[in-house]
């Protein structure tokens, strides 16, 4: 039975038939076309060409036809035909017309439509009936080579959408063979190729015949690696490969093997490829392409919040110690109330990038302008993070030596030594590092401490943080945030003033200083002598906010907020809480905030200016 190019085959009366109409069109086309363009090169000789034989659009209004897909199909082919709408009163074009229809609807197995068209008043009705459709009356398929044993090959090829006495529909037809194709490449058949398709039409009985062959050919293995470059790496992205050598081929594999190498940090450049045209047998080598970082990089953030002022961190990072992919970085810290400096020495365990050990060490000093307090911090940290691919949970580990030495004016002058066990869990997901519209983030931590085991005295900790930002329509978005938290211990007074709870801030109850609600004590001024009320922090936080922002411009938010909460010594204390208004400026190194907040206390009512800058999470 003859076929065409493709792979429709049709009885061979009504391919004679359909070809010589075609021929006619084709001809009589020609000769239109040929006489209006002799008619127009004489009229050039002398003559302007009036405006009424321009070009014009014409809308066609499509009647008889439900389906949308259908109805813009027939839109999409008619906008091809290059006519005015006075000639559509012309037999040839209607014909034209009728023919771009049946050809729009055909895919989706009305090969028996019917077309009129009527012009009325400058509009264009085009009547269609379908008629009944081709169903499907048999489906053939097969598979040979390696994939007929291939149960994850036999379900995908089997999963072919039209069944026995379905509407045919070409598009199915022709997404299957593609899919089909693509799927084979991405699981290592790459010798495959359609041995045999066909779509046999029989429009008299308005069935169809599908016919599908597919030669799979072998499946191929992974390959042992290769690579272009310094291979100094080659331990540690032995560890990062997700397959062994003689497993199947999968691209998605492959993928998470390339996520893998860029998330690890240790490359400014890196790509892994299988090089088929090199395999040997059916094993496949992949080819890793890269470049590492440099020996030392450096970086500068600055930013700046009402509670610190200006501040400034400097980076510095070695991602190579040594061949196991050991790692060391620094950061310095300053602003106006806090300088500090910490070094952070990383070894990676199993999942270089999720699953690592940290040791850190840091000194830190703070001495806040709006309290007499001050204080100096040593510490030691080991740390053991690890985390599951493609999760946002990440868990933390750790056990914490801690020496502080802190004076509260003439309240206290302690140095307090402390032995941490701690555990921490953390969940963040954001669209953006710098401008969030939708983020969640919860972070849960707990330490304890006990006297005569390292520590000065007994000591427990825990404390629970989490935030909200949600945005709709691209224009309104609620942020909401909440802090809890609770110290336990024997000796409150011995307790370093830096883990104990203050409330006010820009990031805890606006409208007040920063730590500024907390439980208060008469001390003594160390610069004036005087006696003065002072923030000593407390053994409970409850903090909650709630902020509405509405985007007027393109880089501007209007923004209100509620903020509610307290740091006590007694739970039945009552809270503080502010309003106020804001504007957000969405900026290109992250959103600059703005606010202008009203603080209400039991005792006091005040007025503070925020302005922050940096994303929230």
């Amino acid at each position: 039975m003859p076929s065409d190019c493709n792979g429709i085959a049709v009885r061979p009366f009504n391919f004679l038939l359909s070809f010589m109409i075609r021929a006619y069109r084709f001809a009589l086309r020609f000769i239109l076309k040929g006489g209006v363009y002799l008619f127009f090169m004489l009229l050039g000789c002398g003559f302007a060409v009036s405006p009424s034989f321009a070009e014009s659009d014409i809308t066609y209004q499509i009647e008889g036809v439900e389906q949308d897909v259908l109805r813009n199909n027939i839109r999409i082919h008619l906008a091809s035909l290059n006519v005015e709408t006075s000639l559509l009163t012309d037999p040839y074009w209607q014909d034209e017309v009728g023919a771009t229809v049946a050809t729009a609807v055909q895919p989706f197995g009305y090969y028996n439509s019917d077309t009129t068209v009527n012009v009325t008043d400058g509009k264009v009705i085009v009547n269609v009936v379908l008629n009944a459709p081709l169903t499907v009356n048999k489906v053939t398929r097969e598979i040979i080579g390696a994939g007929r044993e291939d149960k994850a090959f036999r379900e995908r090829f089997n999963a072919f959408k039209l069944k026995q006495g379905d509407v045919l529909n070409q598009r199915v037809y022709e997404a299957f063979k593609s899919s089909m194709f693509n799927y084979a490449l991405s699981n290592g058949y790459f010798d495959y190729f359609w041995q045999a398709t066909r779509l046999d039409l029989v429009r008299e009985e308005k069935q169809a015949n599908i016919l599908l062959i597919a030669q799979s050919g072998p499946q191929y293995q992974f390959g042992e690696l290769t690579f272009v470059g310094e291979d100094k790496a080659r331990a540690i992205i032995e560890r990062l490969k997700p397959f062994k050598t003689g497993d199947a081929y999968s691209s998605a594999a492959l993928a998470d093997f390339n996520r893998s190498l860029n998330q690890s940090g240790y490359f400014t450049r890196v790509i892994a490829r299988p090089v088929v045209s090199e395999a040997d047998g059916l094993l496949v080598p992949i080819e890793v392409s890269l470049l590492h970082r440099p020996t030392d990089s450096f970086n500068t953030a600055i930013g700046a919040a009402t509670d610190t002022g200006p501040r400034i961190r400097l980076g510095w990072e070695r991602p190579w110690v040594n061949s196991r992919g050991h790692s060391i970085s620094s950061d310095i810290f300053i602003s106006s109330p806090e300088q500090s400096v910490t070094a952070d020495y990383r070894i990676p365990m199993k999942n270089i990038t999720n699953d690592y050990a940290s040791i850190e060490a840091g000194y830190q000093f703070i001495e806040y302008s709006n309290t007499s307090f001050e204080s100096e911090t040593l510490s030691l940290a080991v740390h053991r993070y690890w985390q599951d691919n493609n999760s946002p949970w990440q868990h933390d580990g750790s056990i914490t030596y801690l020496r502080e030495t802190y004076d509260q004016g003439d309240l206290s002058t302690n140095t307090t030594s402390l032995v941490l066990p701690g555990y921490s869990i953390s969940y963040r997901k954001k669209d953006s590092e710098l401008n969030i519209d939708n983020g969640s983030y919860l972070q849960l931590l707990s330490q304890i401490g006990r006297e005569g085991v390292g520590s000065d005295i007994d000591f427990a900790k825990i404390v629970a943080e989490a935030m909200i930002i949600r945005t709709f329509n691209n224009v309104h978005r609620i942020s909401i945030r909440g802090e809890l938290g609770a110290i336990d211990t024997n000796r409150f007074d011995e307790v370093p003033t830096s883990l104990r709870f203050y409330a006010g801030g820009d990031r805890s109850v606006r409208g007040f200083d920063f730590r500024e609600i907390s439980p208060t004590a008469e001390v003594i001024d160390p610069e004036t002598g005087e006696p003065i009320i002072d923030s000593i922090g407390g053994k409970y936080l409850a903090t909650s906010s709630v902020e509405y922002a509405y985007r007027f411009a393109d880089s501007w938010r209007a923004a209100a907020f509620v903020d509610v909460g307290t740091a006590t010594n007694d739970i039945s204390s009552k809270f503080t809480y502010s309003i106020g208004p804001g504007i957000h400026w969405i900026s290109p190194i992250g959103p600059v905030r703005f606010y202008i907040a009203r603080g209400f206390a039991p005792e006091e009512k005040t007025w503070q200016l925020h302005i922050m800058l940096g994303p929230e999470l």
